[in-house]
């Protein structure tokens, strides 16, 4: 039976691969497994009859492993494919589970925020500067030398970080946190990484009505 994973088309072009950081983080943990699968792609603003009967909450991203049960949630489906697909493992440790598991609620605050003085960018700075800390401890990944789950949830979100800050606010990770950009060059430069990356100008038209609603 075949692997199937549906995920967010981009905005306005159906037929291509959009900007769900949770899609990606299934995608990337599929890809590093080298796991063969088919992959949906599913406009969220005309969602299709038989996906919503497939799951009716008609979130993304949503998987089946080839049994015929249609599986939500990131966190469920990448524990999933780890235990069905043990190898190579990409189990990271429970202490470093939770390793900028904080930055994305930071960015998103900051990305809307019109108030350069509400801590939002002070916040996300502090979160960024304790991924610095880490990794320059424990890198050049989050568990050491080899990839895990954690890297894979964290680095499409550093990617819609990057690209939408910079276009909304002109604003970049500062220089001075030399592993975090050692860091998401790595993870960047992954082939993984690159099949399942979303266009910049569809990561920032999904952004847009949610800067300027």
């Amino acid at each position: 039976m075949t692997v199937e994973v549906c995920v967010k088309a981009a905005v306005g072009h159906p037929d291509t691969l959009g900007d769900c950081p949770f899609s990606q983080r299934v995608l990337l943990t599929l890809e590093e497994k080298k796991v063969p699968y088919e992959m949906k792609l599913i406009d969220v603003s005309n969602k299709p009859e038989w996906f919503l009967k497939i799951n009716p909450e008609g979130k993304v991203p949503v998987f089946n492993s080839g049994d015929g049960k249609w599986i939500a949630d990131s966190d469920v489906i990448t524990q999933i494919i780890e235990e069905k697909y043990p190898t190579p493992s990409l189990v990271t440790p429970p202490e470093y589970s939770s390793v900028g598991s904080k930055i994305f609620s930071t960015f998103i605050a900051f990305l809307k925020s019109k108030d350069a003085s509400d801590g939002t960018e002070k916040a996300l700075l502090d979160e960024l500067q304790a991924l610095e800390e880490h990794l320059k401890a424990h890198g050049p990944y989050i568990n050491g030398e080899n990839v895990s789950a954690a890297d894979l949830s964290l680095g499409p979100k550093l990617f819609h970080l990057q690209v939408s800050l910079e276009h909304f606010k002109g604003w970049k990770i500062p220089e001075t946190l030399t592993g975090v950009h050692a860091y998401t060059e790595a993870l960047f430069s992954r082939e993984s990484f690159a099949k399942t990356k979303p266009a910049k100008e569809h990561l920032i038209a999904g952004w847009a009505p949610k800067v300027n609603p």
